[in-house]
C-alpha cells in the first residue's frame, strides 16, 4: 500500500516510525513532514490545510490510505473532503471532529449523556461571561471554545488572572476570532490526569494503554501551559480498575452518545481524565492521537498499526486483535528557549548522532541549505526511553537528552517522578 500521514510534529513522527515497520506499505508519504520524518518517508511540501493539493497529491500518487493526524485539517473536514473526492482517509469526519474542535458542543454532550465532567457554564459574550466569573471563586478554569494550539486553557489560581485570561480570549482573541468567540469557565478539579486514548469505529471502543502528560513548562508542574513537556506510560500507580471505570463511564458512553446525534467517531479518541475523590470525571476529548502521549503508546504497541487503521475504516475493529509490550516508556521533550512564549528558530542541533538506546521523535525540526539539522519549532524533539520499568526508561531517556545540544535548550526534569513517589 501506499500511505500518506498528514502533519509535522513529534506525534506525526511516531505515526511514521510505527507505520514504517507495517509489511504491508510500500512506499510512505508525509505531507509536510519534518527534519526527523524524511528518514522514513518521502516528505511532500504541502501544509495540513491545503486540501485540493493533498487530494491531486493523493490521485497523481495512487495513494490508498491517507492519515490525518492534526486537530485543526480534522475539525475543518480533510476526511470530509478526501472522501468526496473517492480517497480513502483515517480519521473521523468534521461532523465528529467537533468534540475537539468545540468545547461547548464537547460539554453538552457530556452534559446531555449524563457522563462525568466538571460543572461549567458556556459564554458567546465577554459581558455575562464577566459576571459570571466573578461570581465564582478561584483557582478556576478557563477554556478558549475553539482549537488554540493545546494553548486555549488557563487553570487561573487568582481571580485576576482569570479576568486576564477571559480578556485575552474574548476580547484580544489571542487565539483567533473563531477560537475566541465562546468561553467555558469550568470548575476546578484537583487529583492525579490520565490520558486514555482509544482506537473507535463508531460503537467499537478498544482502549490504548494509559499514558501521563505533564503540561505546566517548569518542574513540579509550576509555569504556564505548554502543549506537553513528556509523558510517560504504564501507570503503575493507577489500578486497572480506575481505567475500567473511565471506559464504562466516560469512553464507551461518549462513542455511543456521538453515534446516537448522528455523528459516529471513527479514528482515534483521546480522553483527557482527572481521577477525582468523587470518581474518574472528563477534562478534554481530543478527537487524534495526542502529542506528546503517542510517542509513549506506539513504541509499546506489537500489532501492525496499518492492520488496526484498515480495521476501524472497514468497520471490523471488533475482530482486530491488538497486542501491547509490557515494557515501559518515558518521554521527554526538549523545548526551545522561551517557550511557551515566543522563540527563536534556527539554531543548529548537535548531538543527535550520539543517542544510544532511546528513540527521538523530531517536532520543531528543518533541515538547513547546508543538510544541517535546525530548530524550528517551540517543542523540539522527544526523546523516548524504554525499559522493563519506569525507572530504566527513564534513565535512557534523560541519559540521551543530555547528549543532545542546541543553544537555550531546556527541558523538565521530573518527568515520570509521580509514578515513583
Amino acid at each position: 500500500m501506499r500511505v500518506l500521514v498528514i502533519g509535522r510534529g513529534g506525534r506525526e513522527h511516531a505515526i511514521v516510525w510505527a507505520l514504517s515497520k507495517s509489511p504491508k506499505i510500500s512506499k510512505l508519504f508525509c505531507a509536510p513532514g519534518n527534519g526527523g520524518i524524511a528518514g522514513l518517508a518521502e516528505c511532500v511540501p504541502i501544509t495540513e490545510l491545503q486540501f485540493e493539493e493533498i487530494s491531486t497529491f493523493a490521485k497523481e500518487q495512487a495513494i490508498d490510505l491517507v492519515m490525518v493526524a492534526p486537530d485543526d485539517p480534522l475539525a475543518a473536514g480533510l476526511v470530509d473532503h478526501l472522501e468526496s473526492k473517492g480517497i480513502a482517509a483515517f480519521g473521523p469526519r468534521a461532523n465528529a471532529a467537533i468534540i475537539e474542535g468545540s468545547k461547548v458542543f464537547m460539554k453538552q454532550l457530556l452534559k446531555k449523556y449524563s457522563i462525568p465532567t466538571a460543572a461549567y457554564e458556556s459564554f458567546d459574550a465577554y459581558e455575562p461571561a464577566l459576571a459570571y466569573l466573578r461570581s465564582q471563586t478561584a483557582p478556576i478554569v478557563i477554556k478558549a471554545d475553539g482549537l488554540a494550539a493545546g494553548k486555549g486553557v488557563t487553570v487561573a489560581q487568582t481571580m485576576e488572572e482569570a479576568e486576564a485570561a477571559l480578556k485575552d480570549i474574548m476580547v484580544g482573541q489571542v487565539f483567533g476570532a473563531s477560537a475566541g468567540a465562546s468561553v467555558v469557565i469550568e470548575e476546578f478539579l484537583t487529583g492525579q490526569e490520565m490520558s486514555l486514548l482509544a482506537f473507535v469505529d463508531g460503537s467499537t471502543v478498544r482502549l490504548m494503554v494509559p499514558s501521563q502528560d505533564h503540561k505546566p513548562v517548569f518542574d513540579n508542574d509550576k509555569g504556564p501551559n505548554t502543549g506537553g513537556m513528556g509523558t510517560y506510560s504504564p501507570l503503575p500507580h493507577i489500578p486497572e480498575s480506575i481505567v475500567q471505570e473511565a471506559l464504562v463511564n466516560i469512553v464507551q458512553p461518549t462513542a455511543d452518545a456521538m453515534v446516537a446525534e448522528g455523528r459516529p467517531f471513527k479514528g482515534v479518541l483521546y480522553a483527557g481524565l482527572i481521577l477525582t475523590p468523587n470518581g474518574v470525571k472528563t477534562i478534554e476529548f481530543n478527537a487524534r492521537f495526542g502529542d506528546p502521549e503517542t510517542q509513549v503508546i506506539l513504541p509499546r504497541l506489537k500489532t501492525d498499526l496499518l492492520d488496526i487503521f484498515l480495521a476501524i475504516n472497514n468497520g471490523t475493529l471488533a475482530e482486530q486483535p491488538i497486542e501491547w509490550s509490557d515494557q515501559a516508556a518515558v518521554c521527554v521533550i526538549v523545548a526551545s528557549p522561551g517557550y511557551p512564549g515566543p522563540y527563536p528558530k534556527g539554531l543548529p542541533i548537535t548531538g543527535l548522532d550520539q543517542v544510544q538506546e532511546s528513540l527521538v521523535f523530531h517536532a520543531g525540526t528543518a533541515v538547513d541549505e547546508n543538510g544541517q539539522i535546525v530548530t524550528n519549532g517551540g517543542r523540539v524533539l522527544g526523546i523516548t526511553g524504554l525499559g522493563k520499568d519506569i525507572i530504566e526508561a527513564r534513565q535512557k531517556a534523560y541519559a540521551d537528552a543530555d547528549r543532545i545540544h542546541f543553544e537555550g535548550k531546556h527541558y523538565r526534569t521530573d518527568i515520570a517522578m509521580k509514578a515513583l513517589k
